[in-house]
């Protein structure tokens, strides 16, 4: 159509009639004149809206989808950091445990031998390249620590302090090479030096070359002159080998220390040595020994078996 004043006119009374039917339409509701008009139209132009529909739609929910897959990923992302998060407590939390049964011990320990401790975090192992076992606590001579200081755990001793700082001092451990550590036998009261070997057992000189020993013995501390650098009673290990007697003037032992040297935590440090000797009073419970079961076999005798005096036919 030609673009005059004529079509002019006829675009603007086409316009005012199409309101003037949608107002028609609209007041007359359910009762529109114009209802039966439109439900024409619908089946007229209804499939081609449906084809233009099925072909425009798969457009749009691919825009969904990705739409929607941005907001699955973010979640994803949250789910993941929420779950990190759990894990990283829950490890937290099974470390807290673990940190509260070794201080209960080493609380038990040291109620047993009446030692007074001041509990301390290893912080630091010693460099490799030194040769040597020892390790950095996380208390020093702000918390009263002082050099040549009982060092023990929850299971028995774990070394001596050889340096001491302002918040931190370095221990020595008992498996050391340069370590000695003076050492008593539960019951027969054998005396003896104990030395470390590394990652092998400790090694126990005897003073008494004739001592009876046999494994399973349990040593303690014997304790040093005015407690230092050893207060007395500390467990240290059980008897693994005993070396035969040789008519020497001592015996050597080998002793499985209580103490895990690569599995240090928490420790407690002795600032108050005993009133008192403790003896073996500190030393855990000996194991019980399991029964060995009993086994009582009845024989019973068959039906064919023959009588005495008569053979089997």
């Amino acid at each position: 159509m030609r673009d005059t004043r004529e079509s002019r006119l006829l675009l603007v009374l086409l316009i005012a009639v199409a309101f003037a039917l949608i107002t028609v339409d609209i007041r007359g509701g359910q009762d529109s004149p114009v209802d039966g008009a439109r439900r024409a139209a619908a089946t007229v132009f209804g499939p081609i809206e449906n084809g233009v529909s099925s072909a425009v739609n798969p457009v749009g929910d691919a825009v969904s989808a990705v739409r929607d897959s941005g907001e699955r990923h973010d979640r994803l992302a949250v789910l993941e950091k929420e779950n990190a998060a759990l894990k990283a407590k829950l490890g937290s939390d099974d470390r807290n445990r673990s940190r509260l049964t070794q201080l209960d011990k080493l609380l038990k320990v040291a109620g047993e031998g009446q030692y007074g401790i001041k509990g301390a975090q290893v912080i630091a192992i010693g460099a490799a390249q030194s040769f040597s076992w020892t390790i950095t606590i996380d208390v020093g001579a702000g918390d009263g620590i002082k050099r040549d200081m009982t060092v023990l755990n929850g299971n028995g001793l774990v070394g001596r302090v050889t340096t001491v700082g302002p918040d931190s001092a370095t221990v020595l451990l008992a498996n050391d090479p340069d370590f000695t550590v003076g050492t008593r036998m539960e019951g027969s009261d054998e005396l003896g030096f104990a030395s470390g070997e590394g990652d092998g057992p400790l090694r126990v000189e005897l003073l008494n070359g004739k001592a009876e020993v046999q494994k399973g013995d349990r040593l303690v501390t014997f304790g040093s002159e005015a407690d230092k650098p050893f207060v007395p009673g500390v467990p240290v290990g059980v008897v693994s080998r005993v070396d035969p007697s040789g008519g020497g003037l001592t015996r050597t032992l080998y002793v499985t220390p209580y103490v895990n040297f690569t599995k240090l935590d928490i420790v407690g440090v002795v600032v108050e040595a005993p009133k008192k000797d403790p003896r073996d009073t500190v030393l855990p419970a000996k194991p019980r020994p399991t029964p060995i079961p009993t086994v009582t076999v009845t024989v019973t005798p068959s039906a064919n078996a023959p009588v005495d005096g008569q053979q089997q036919q």
